[in-house]
């Protein structure tokens, strides 16, 4: 991996404890350490907050602003941190609702230095996010849907940098083996926060249709884990609830399962479960799921379609050879394409093309 010659800022609305892994690796190949800069989420986001062990940290005060579609949010003491840090080089959200983005590309700007933009893609074609996007000197896209998006609002393609986003390392240990058949019937996972929107309850009712009756089982816990398991007792009273695990614990669970499951949007395990060999029926999402779920390792649905769901785990369930290979695909991607180590090289390639530029 290459390394920055330089300091590193990066700023964030907030600071997610899955993104920690990813800062404190790239700080490591930052030759004078990198600083983040990042405020609190609100309470009703349900975002656990991370600390980091080799990055430096400053913590913003992130003023909320509106909500729903209309939330903007203003960072206080960016600038502060920017003259304090005074950074080589600065990494920003690259969304239009942060208000404070604009003055911190001014700053860099007047001192000659580099702002790169990164964020999953330029979700409206239209002049606001045009002239947005071009205050930056490049840019960084989660998926290669992202990346096009910049581009067709006349983003110079060159300066466009894909970085998959990760949130796993690569796997350090082999494929896990499985056996030609199921036995005696297939295990199905799923693993997340219990909320609404991960349509959970679409994943039991479709196991009530299924003549094979899989083994369910259900890793995690929230808001709606009492009323999923009043409705297992009512249509699939097989279904196990394990609550929530982490790390070394969730190891057990992904080597039982035979497919990986997440019907609703948004899920941080996919990575992880393909890693352990699993093909992987996941709802289709901002785009990043795109470039991690193929034909070959698994199928993306609508994220509100039933039918759609059902289908997808009676084809997956049909061909047990065609399921491992599928497995093995996945751990290949994950393996070789799409890890922490490849996402942290793609930002070290964007910062030094844009930085020497």
């Amino acid at each position: 991996m290459n390394q920055f010659n330089g300091k590193l800022a990066i700023q964030q609305r907030v600071l997610p404890a899955y993104r920690v892994p990813f800062f404190d690796l790239l700080a490591s190949h930052c030759a004078h350490n990198l600083t983040l800069f990042a405020g609190q989420p609100r309470p009703n986001e349900m975002i656990l907050s991370g600390q980091p062990q080799v990055a430096e940290f400053r913590p913003a005060q992130n003023v909320h602003l509106l909500g729903g579609r209309f939330y903007l949010c203003h960072q206080k003491g960016l600038i502060n941190w920017l003259e304090e840090a005074n950074p080589n080089a600065l990494i920003l959200e690259a969304n239009p609702r942060y208000l404070s983005a604009p003055a911190a590309i001014r700053w860099m700007r007047q001192r000659g230095r580099k702002s790169i933009g990164w964020g999953l893609g330029a979700p409206k074609q239209n002049a606001f996010w045009k002239n947005f996007i071009h205050q930056f000197d490049g840019l960084i896209a989660y998926s290669q849907r992202g990346a096009e998006e910049y581009a067709q609002l006349g983003f110079p393609r060159e300066k466009i940098f894909t970085a998959h986003n990760s949130v796993s390392l690569a796997p350090d240990f082999p494929l896990p083996h499985r056996p030609a058949s199921f036995s005696p019937r297939p295990t199905l996972l799923f693993v997340g926060r219990l909320q609404a929107r991960k349509r959970v309850d679409s994943l039991l009712r479709a196991c009530a249709e299924l003549e094979s009756k899989p083994r369910l089982i259900i890793v995690g816990s929230g808001p709606e884990r009492e009323r999923l398991q009043a409705l297992a007792q009512e249509i699939y009273p097989g279904a196990e609830f394990v609550g929530a695990k982490h790390g070394a614990e969730l190891k057990p669970y992904f080597e039982q399962a035979d497919l990986f499951v997440l019907p609703g949007t948004g899920g941080l395990a996919v990575q992880e479960a393909m890693s352990y060999g699993l093909p992987v029926i996941v709802a289709k999402g901002d785009g990043t799921q795109d470039d991690l779920v193929r034909e070959k390792n698994g199928w993306q649905i609508e994220p509100e379609n039933y039918e759609a769901l059902v289908g997808a785990i009676k084809n997956a369930l049909t061909d047990v050879a065609r399921l491992r290979s599928m497995g093995a695909e996945s751990y290949r991607i994950v393996a070789e394409e799409i890890n922490l180590q490849k996402m942290a090289s793609a930002f070290l390639q964007a910062l030094n093309e844009i930085y020497a530029s």
